[in-house]
């Protein structure tokens, strides 16, 4: 594979103009913790912690923490519901947190045939949440995590209190540029080969993927990337799931979504750091102006697109006023 080929996929995260009197800007950034979220909620933890869920789409991987009204975390790719570790440890005083591995990545087993597009993930999350009793929750969305957030609120209204979207897929935008070549590499089936290649090359998973949606990749430990990965390419039907997830990012899953967003009376704010490169400040701009009852948009200057890992005490700080607790 060409190295400016890596490089463009990599880029694709791996998944700000005039601003509207809503928009806050955030402060300069604290540095992160060694690890991105500290040893409290680590990946010993999360894997002890690790439940599974019998549904009719198959083993569904979650992490649960806290008590209390629900909190659904909704991850991107090609990560799991660890990516929420940090925001699981700031929230578990207020919320039920729970942090659900999506269908073709982390570590939920399903069967060969299963779709794995973001309608079918909705789906499956709302056979998670009545699996565990979960009548409605608050719900925190990453990257392609966010497109199966909105087509939950869409089909299932009813169950959504709030909507904490981060950067991620909008109707206008979905699946953006950046991802394409993604795409193309899980069309050609050598997109888990390269991924695989991180296990045993931290500093090239840290200066490729790493450094296009981290603001600090060298906090990408060894151990996260192994947490990450291992499932991935864990077999062939692994592999074959982990491609069949990219390929059903095209074409646009929020394909006509927007008609129902706009008549949604849910609480919506968005959260984006500005300096990510595949999803666009203006992609939150858009989602402040399609949602009635949008709370408006918090840009993070340094955030690229998985900030939030980095900086949980962000996102914690977002939820807990989006939820009236601040």
């Amino acid at each position: 594979m060409k190295r400016r080929q890596f490089l463009q996929w990599s880029g694709a995260g791996l998944m700000v103009g005039a601003l509207g009197s809503q928009i806050l800007r955030a402060a300069p950034l604290p540095v992160p913790h060694p690890g991105m979220a500290g040893k409290a909620v680590d990946a010993a933890w999360f894997r002890a912690s690790r439940r599974y869920a019998e549904l009719p789409f198959g083993r569904i991987a979650y992490v649960e923490r806290g008590a209390g009204p629900a909190a659904v975390f909704l991850h991107g790719a090609p990560l799991n519901g660890f990516q929420w570790r940090g925001a699981l440890e700031h929230l578990a005083a207020h919320r039920r947190c729970i942090a659900p591995d999506l269908m073709g990545l982390g570590y939920s087993e399903v069967p060969e045939h299963q779709s794995l597009a973001a309608e079918a993930q909705a789906a499956m999350l709302a056979s998670l949440l009545d699996s565990l009793s979960v009548e409605s929750a608050d719900i925190v969305a990453s990257d392609c995590g966010s497109a199966v957030a909105q087509l939950f609120l869409a089909r299932y209204p009813s169950r959504v209190r709030s909507l904490l979207l981060t950067n991620g897929d909008v109707e206008i935008d979905s699946p953006p540029a950046g991802v394409k070549p993604v795409i193309e590499m899980s069309r050609a089936g050598t997109l888990a080969d390269a991924t695989a290649r991180w296990l045993t090359d931290t500093a090239l998973a840290r200066s490729t993927f790493g450094a296009a949606v981290y603001v600090r990749p060298a906090g990408l430990t060894a151990d996260a990337i192994a947490y990450y990965v291992t499932p991935l390419v864990s077999s062939p039907l692994r592999r074959a799931q982990y491609h069949a997830f990219h390929l059903a990012l095209d074409p646009n899953p929020l394909a006509g979504i927007e008609a129902a967003l706009k008549q949604s009376r849910v609480p919506v704010r968005m959260v984006w750091g500005a300096s990510d490169t595949i999803f666009k400040p203006s992609d939150a701009d858009y989602l402040d102006h399609v949602f009635p009852q949008s709370r408006g948009v918090r840009y993070v200057p340094e955030g690229k697109l998985f900030f939030q890992e980095e900086f949980p005490e962000v996102i914690a700080e977002e939820a807990r006023r989006l939820w009236g607790l601040a």
